[in-house]
């Protein structure tokens, strides 16, 4: 069940959380090895058709902190912390590769009867709302996926720490031990590599993050999604069968490489395309006002 010892440090204005009970494995989900599918946690705001926030790798719902108070008058929001992350049930050898996620996010979707949804996701989420759009497009009207985490390396492009930490994390042997071990310097320094503002990265919510890092049981989650890039990546082979409109959107200093950036377009020629300058990876908590602009802007 959830780990009910730790509660988030921080507020979002307006917002309720809410848990989907846990359910056995393969129904209806992408991985049919016994056991069940985690206890899922989610943040709601606001009232109108469905928006669902999809957050990056290694945060939680409150990463959309800021951008929920500025779309709430438009949508219902949605705010889902992905399985094991956050404060979703941590489930003892459950896969956190590209599918085992999607289940998690179309379970939202369909254990609360959503339609008409737009599916916003930024890094990780990005890619996990356009591969949840081909699997229902019954039920979602649009995707805006922001700095796809789809590209070889990931965070590693970040910066040396970030890629010596990683690589430290993916090793084998040492790798659990180290993924146990997350000083508050290196946490900053390594999400500070996706904003080009410093400010916007938040004490606040270094300390969230930390406070979710030391659940039992996480240290494996965070490896295990490192270990997930490769279907991330795969995943792209998906953005052809979305058949929603979708809004890619770019921060000028994303991980992302201009070559990445193009090849997604090549993928999703019909898609809307927006490169917001002075902004990298991080832009819910960088630039939460454009966010807000293009999702409100066709509502």
């Amino acid at each position: 069940m959830p780990d009910h010892a730790s509660r988030p440090s921080l507020h979002v204005p307006g917002a309720t959380a809410h848990t989907l009970a846990p359910r056995p494995r393969g129904r209806g989900g992408h991985d049919d090895r016994p056991g069940h599918e985690g206890a899922l946690r989610y943040l709601k705001a606001g009232a109108g058709a469905p928006l669902v926030l999809l957050h990056t790798v290694r945060t939680q719902a409150e990463h959309f902190r800021l951008l929920v108070p500025q779309v709430a008058d438009h949508y219902t929001v949605y705010a889902l912390d992905l399985p094991g992350m956050g404060y979703s049930e941590i489930v003892p050898g459950a896969s956190y590769d590209e599918p085992a996620m999607r289940a998690g996010v179309e379970r939202l979707l369909t254990e609360l009867d959503l339609h008409d949804v737009t599916l916003a996701g930024e890094s990780m989420g990005a890619v996990l709302a356009l591969t949840s759009a081909a699997d229902l497009p019954e039920r979602v009207r649009r995707v805006v996926a922001v700095n796809a985490y789809d590209f070889p390396g990931g965070i590693a492009r970040s910066g040396l720490l970030a890629r010596v930490v990683v690589g430290a994390v993916l090793a084998p042997g040492v790798g659990p031990v180290i993924a146990g071990v997350e000083p508050r310097a290196a946490l900053r320094r390594i999400l500070r590599g996706g904003v080009v503002d410093r400010t916007a990265l938040r004490e606040d919510y270094v300390d969230e993050l930390l406070r979710v890092g030391s659940r039992p049981g996480y240290p494996a989650v965070a490896r295990a999604v490192y270990q997930a890039l490769p279907s991330l990546v795969a995943a792209r082979s998906r953005y052809p069968e979305v058949r929603a409109p979708v809004h890619l959107v770019y921060g000028e200093q994303d991980w992302s490489r201009a070559s990445d950036r193009e090849a997604n377009r090549k993928l999703l020629p019909a898609a809307g395309f927006t490169q917001i300058s002075q902004a990298g990876h991080f832009i819910a908590l960088e630039r939460p006002d454009v966010l807000a602009g293009l999702l409100t802007s066709t509502v």
